[in-house]
This record gives structure tokens, C-alpha cells and sequence, in this order.
């Protein structure tokens, strides 16, 4: 790799791209990873098993998850995606740490939190803080609702965006 660096250096006169420094492996490992991700673990029928290859590509996943087919988890930055013990992740979700013109912000599910059908956790926060989006302990998701600011423990959000309609037993009128 160090002499394709240099090649591309002398040749266009200017700095090569930051991925001229990854490794053999690397190079050869991420499409791997990215293929069990993106087309083996959504569609595996046993829960189990989705979880386990999941972990395989690096997720940090609790105990007891249950996590529904054809969601999708941020493989580019496995290793910001955070999923607490006893969380339930239905059917079709979509967790973003990164996009375009936006940096790589963690994304942290906390024990008990419910996460409806359809649901996206988008990471950057509205309020432009740099911390990523935190789902709180027992915190409850409504489908298809856009999750772009933190959920606080217990409530409950719906909404596109995300509002809080309930929280500790205390209804938004």
C-alpha cells in the first residue's frame, strides 16, 4: 500500500486519500463485514443468530436483545452503536451514526427501551451538540417516528420528528 501511496502522490501532486493507509486486511475485510450486515444478518430468520452475526461485525449488543428483520445498524461505525440488556428492535428500523456533511456521533440504546416498526434513530442531535443520541431505561418508541434528539428514561416518543408524549406516567397535552 505504501508504494501505491506514493505512486498516486507523484503522479497527481498532491496528498493520497486517507483510506491509501488502511491495511491489506482492512481493505479486504470491510466489504466482507459490510456483506454480512447488510444481506445475511437482516434477513436470518432466528433472532439468535441475527444477534450473533451482528456481534461478529463488531456491534456492542446486551443481553436478551431482540432485534426484528430487516433493520438496519450503521456498519461503518459498528463501533458507535451501543444496544443495551432486554431491548426490543421491531421490524425494519434504521440506525444512522453518519451521513453526508455530518460527522460520526454514537448512538446509545439503554436497557428496557421499546423501538417500534419502521423507526429511525438518525445520530446527530437538533440541539448541535456533538454527543450523539441517547435512548433512555424503558423508554418507548413509537413506529415509524424519526429519533434525532435524546429520549429521556421512561417516556414515550412519537412523530416525525420525535416528539415526547408521555413521561413518567405524566401526559403531554
Amino acid at each position: 500500500m505504501k508504494l501505491l501511496k506514493y505512486s498516486y502522490e507523484k503522479i497527481k501532486g498532491k496528498p493520497a486519500p486517507y483510506y491509501f493507509n488502511y491495511s491489506i486486511i482492512t481493505i479486504i475485510g470491510k466489504p466482507i463485514r459490510k456483506w454480512v450486515c447488510q444481506v445475511i444478518a437482516p434477513k436470518c430468520v432466528f433472532n439468535s443468530i441475527r444477534i450473533l452475526l451482528y456481534r461478529l461485525c463488531g456491534f456492542k449488543i446486551g443481553r436478551h436483545v431482540f432485534i426484528g428483520m430487516r433493520c438496519y445498524l450503521d456498519d461503518m461505525c459498528y463501533d458507535l452503536l451501543t444496544i443495551g440488556d432486554d431491548v426490543i428492535i421491531s421490524y425494519g428500523v434504521y440506525f444512522a451514526c453518519h451521513g453526508r456533511n455530518q460527522g460520526h456521533y454514537p448512538i446509545m440504546v439503554k436497557n428496557r427501551a421499546y423501538i417500534g416498526m419502521r423507526a429511525n434513530v438518525i445520530s446527530k442531535n437538533v440541539d448541535g451538540s456533538e454527543r450523539g443520541v441517547c435512548i433512555g431505561e424503558d423508554a418507548v418508541i413509537g413506529a415509524c417516528a424519526l429519533v434525532n434528539r435524546d429520549i429521556p428514561d421512561g417516556a414515550t416518543a412519537v412523530g416525525i420528528p420525535c416528539r415526547i408524549i408521555e413521561h413518567t406516567g405524566e401526559k403531554d397535552e
